[in-house]
C-alpha cells in the first residue's frame, strides 16, 4: 500500500533516514518507534506529502506521490497530528464533517450519505457526545478523538497518525490503540502511528519500524523483540529494554 524506495531525508543539514526501501501493508498496524528528534514526524510527514523527499521516492497503492493531486491523495490518505487546529468557533461535528471535502462539490455541502459517514466516524471514535460541543471547549484528548473521527470521516486506506497517544489517559490510550487494530484488520486499512510507548506499541502493533539514524528497521513485532535492536537503541547507564513485558525499565 505504502512504498518506500531508497528514501533519504533530511532535515536542514543533517540527514535523518538515508536510503530507507520497505512497505507498508493494508490490514496491519506498524508503531513507529525512535528516540526523539530521529525522524518519526519527517517521515510521517513525507508519507502524506507535507514533507520534501531529499532522494528515492514514496508510493501509495502503486502511484508515485509526486503524480497525485492533493484532492485525490486525500481519498488515500488522512493524517493526524498533536497540533489544535485553529477552528474554536466550529463545533466538534462540523470538524469532523470537514473529512469530507475530498468528496463534496465546490461548495462543500453534504448529502445524506456524507452526514451518515461523520455520524458513524464519530461513533467509531467515541466522541459522538460532544458533536454540538464548540471545538473551544473541548480538553486535548477530546480535541485529539475529534481529529481521529475527521480522519476516519475521509474513509482513506490509510491512516497516519503522529503521537496519537499523547493527551490521553492510559485506559484511552489503550482503547485507542485497540480501535486502530480493529480498524486495520477488520476494515482493511494501512496504519502508521508514532509513539514513545513501547509497551503499547508493542503489545498492539503487527509491525514496529525503528528510526535508528540514518536506518529505518521495519520488521514484524515479534522479530523486532528478538533482534536486539530496540535495547540496543534505548539502553542507557540508566534504563534498559526488558524484552519479557516489552517496556522500558529502570537499572
Amino acid at each position: 500500500m505504502i512504498e518506500l524506495r531508497d528514501v533519504t531525508l533530511a532535515f536542514g543539514e543533517r540527514r535523518l533516514i538515508e536510503h530507507a526501501t520497505t512497505r507498508f501493508e493494508r490490514g496491519r498496524v506498524t508503531a513507529l518507534l525512535g528516540r526523539n528528534g530521529t525522524g518519526k514526524s519527517t517521515l510521517l510527514r513525507a508519507i502524506a506529502s507535507l514533507g520534501a523527499v531529499e532522494s528515492g521516492e514514496i508510493f501509495i497503492a502503486g502511484s508515485s506521490l509526486t503524480t497525485i493531486g492533493a484532492r485525490d491523495l486525500a481519498r488515500h490518505l488522512a493524517y493526524v497530528n498533536t497540533e489544535r487546529v485553529d477552528v474554536d468557533t466550529l463545533s466538534a461535528h462540523d470538524l469532523v464533517a470537514i473529512g469530507r471535502s475530498p468528496y463534496t462539490d465546490w461548495l462543500g455541502r453534504l448529502t445524506a450519505e456524507d452526514e451518515n459517514v461523520v455520524c458513524d466516524a464519530m461513533r467509531v471514535a467515541g466522541v459522538e457526545h460532544l458533536a454540538a460541543r464548540a471545538v473551544s471547549t473541548l480538553s486535548d484528548g477530546e480535541c485529539q478523538r475529534v481529529m481521529i473521527a475527521r480522519a476516519l470521516a475521509q474513509d482513506a486506506e490509510v491512516l497516519l497518525l503522529d503521537e496519537p497517544t499523547s493527551f490521553l489517559d492510559l485506559p484511552n490510550r489503550y482503547e485507542l490503540c485497540r480501535l486502530l487494530g480493529e480498524l486495520a484488520h477488520r476494515d482493511n486499512k494501512c496504519i502508521i502511528f508514532s509513539t514513545h510507548e513501547l509497551d503499547i506499541a508493542l503489545s498492539l502493533a503487527d509491525s514496529v519500524a525503528l528510526v535508528d539514524t540514518p536506518n529505518l528497521i521495519h520488521l514484524p513485532t515479534q522479530q523486532m523483540i528478538a533482534s536486539g535492536n530496540i535495547e540496543r537503541l534505548f539502553d542507557s547507564d540508566f534504563v534498559r529494554f526488558d524484552a519479557k513485558i516489552g517496556a522500558i525499565r529502570l537499572k
